[in-house]
Order: C-alpha cells, then structure tokens, then sequence
C-alpha cells in the first residue's frame, strides 16, 4: 500500500470492514467493530498500520474469549493495529468518556475473574465462582473449605518466606498437620510441627516439598490468588 495516500487521521471514528479476522489469532471476525484512531504508523518495509482503541460499544460486546484469550498473552484488548484497507471511516457512536467508563468496568470484570494469571487463574476462578467479588474473607473461607476438601494432610512444607519475626525462618522444614482457622489478615491458617514444637501458621508462606503430590498445585494456586487478591 502507498503510504502516502492514507486519507485518516488521528481521532477519526473508523468501522472494521468485512472479512477482516484478529490478527493476532485469526479466531474471530472483527467485522462491524468500531473505534478511535490512536496513532497512524508508517512502516518501512509494509503497510502503514493503524491503531485503534476500541469504543464503549465495541468493548461492551467483545467476546469475553477474546479477552480473556488478550489477557493471557499479555495483549492489550482496549486497541489494535489493523491496516487502512481494513477499516472505513464512520460516525462516533458515543464519548471518550463512555470509553474510558467501559475500559475501567471491565477491567475490574477481567481481573475478578484471574484469567491475567493464565492456567492457575482459571483454576482460580472455578474455585471462587459465586463469591462476591467485593467480599474477601467469603472468598478466604471459600478456599479453607476447598482446601480442607481436597488436601490431603499430613504433608511436608517448607517455609519459603522471609520472617521478620517470630519462631520460624525461610528454609525451614515443616509437617503440616491441619487447617485451624481462617484468618482476615493472613487467610488460611495451618497447625504444623517443627520438629517437637507445634505453631500456627500462614498457609500462604508454605511450599510443598513433594512436587508431584497433588497438594502442590492446590498449594499454589491458593498462593498465586492470595498475593494477587
């Protein structure tokens, strides 16, 4: 494409033709999308490409799939850079500011739902499914039941957090014998030994040490949601 015709220009209200896919994973039409031009890239060595951040209506019926799928990859899915033969010049169909209202309310749907944190965010979310989002110790309690269910104790833990205080250090080799209580500051508490000493403890600061016991992956998942809730 000759790059010095490209009749767009930036703030310009563009509509995805037909037959034009996601470029990224070609999964999906695009047609009917429609934006606001954010930048116009000239390329060396191609065709210019055209950034378009997405409008409230678009965002608001994207595929939640798509999104999820951009989350995963680390892509933004607010915009996209598609060539000038694949968009035509349109009427604006609402404000920036219902733009950025859209982005930020789902922003807040796409992080609730972990798919940002890929494998361990889907397992994650199924867990979760049902809690209130705003509620946290419902959701603490969720997994100290999903835990107490599907854990299986006694198992070998090994602290692998950094202690301020207190009577256990990083490194240290414990037995966890059980689930005690649930804690709104530090989540799921476990009874362990150390040797002849009993203590309670951050089920967050543990790690298996058994790697291909099925407590691992539980483990961690619980580990991943709690620095990220």
């Amino acid at each position: 494409m000759n790059n010095s015709k490209i009749s767009f220009k930036i703030g310009d209200s563009v509509r995805v033709k037909p037959d034009v896919l996601d470029p990224d994973t070609e999964a999906f039409s695009l047609e009917g999308w429609q934006g606001r031009i954010l930048d116009i890239r000239p390329q060396e060595d191609g065709p210019t490409i055209i950034d378009i951040e997405w409008d409230s209506i678009t965002l608001r019926e994207m595929p939640a799939s798509s999104i999820e799928a951009s989350e995963e990859e680390g892509l933004d899915w607010t915009q996209m850079g598609l060539y000038p033969d694949d968009v035509e010049v349109t009427t604006a169909r609402d404000t920036e500011q219902d733009v950025k209202n859209a982005q930020e309310e789902l922003e807040r749907i796409s992080y609730k739902s972990y798919s940002w944190l890929g494998d361990p965010g889907k397992r994650i979310h199924q867990i979760l499914s049902g809690v209130d989002d705003g509620d946290e110790m419902a959701a603490m309690k969720r997994w100290g039941a999903y835990l107490e269910e599907h854990l299986n104790f006694p198992f070998d833990a090994e602290v692998d957090e950094w202690q301020e205080r207190g009577p256990l250090r990083s490194g240290d080799r414990v037995s966890v014998k059980k689930i005690t209580l649930i804690d709104d500051l530090y989540g799921v508490i476990v009874a362990l030994r150390l040797g002849r000493r009993k203590y309670d403890f951050p089920l967050c600061e543990l790690a298996v040490i058994d790697k291909q016991s099925a407590n691992t992956q539980l483990i961690e998942d619980y580990r991943v949601w709690f620095a990220n809730r």
